[in-house]
């Protein structure tokens, strides 16, 4: 849900700019199947189960074309952000719901606790998903908001930096493998707002 909601997001903000690259293309769409990525979806993430390790993945990114926008820098700013934007207003929704199921549905319920600890693993994955693209490094959705407010030499240098990201991501995969918790480091105190935010509907529900 969090990845399909993501893409979705990215296509429909387009749309309404006036790109329908991704609807022509079936993605404006809530159904997995149109947003699966063979390695992404299916293959990496099947490969952390065998080998116990986080398991990791991304869907297949929306289409976008940036010549149909009137307003190119205000359309790719928002196109961009409207993936991490959708995440954080699901992240928010599951907080909601894990906060009146917690105080307001009976324990004795059969589904009770399941439903709580998948309202749980919604709330990290979509703050942790939305606060991760928002990391300004190519091709991360952050980075295209940072470029939507350059130009010239400075854009060109900017976008320079997508050549490095995969080795910059390849050293805290490596680093976190030898136990240097590098991007926790990051990810960890921003995916705190979540819970923060799940104890506000919680002390509001009691």
């Amino acid at each position: 849900m969090a990845i399909v909601f993501h893409e979705w997001a990215h296509g429909y903000v387009a749309k309404r700019f006036g790109d329908t690259t991704a609807e022509r293309e079936g993605r404006l769409t809530f159904n997995p199947a149109a947003h699966v990525d063979p390695m992404g979806t299916i293959v990496f993430p099947l490969i952390g189960v065998v080998l116990g390790w986080a398991v990791i993945g991304w869907a297949r990114p929306v289409p976008v074309d940036s010549r149909n926008f009137k307003d190119h820098r205000k359309a790719m700013f928002w196109v961009s952000f409207a993936g991490p934007g959708a995440n954080l207003i699901l992240g928010t929704l599951s907080a909601f719901l894990y906060a009146f199921v917690a105080t307001q549905v009976s324990q004795t319920f059969s589904y009770y606790a399941v439903i709580l600890q998948m309202l749980s693993y919604s709330i990290f994955i979509n703050f942790l998903l939305a606060f991760f693209n928002l990391i300004p490094l190519p091709p991360l959705d952050g980075s295209k908001m940072v470029a939507s407010f350059l130009k010239g030499n400075a854009l060109r240098k900017y976008e320079d930096l997508a050549r490095y990201t995969p080795m910059i991501f390849l050293a805290i995969i490596g680093l976190s493998m030898m136990g240097v918790s590098t991007l926790g480091r990051v990810l960890g105190p921003l995916t705190q707002v979540g819970q923060n935010i799940t104890y506000y509907f919680l002390q509001l529900f009691s």
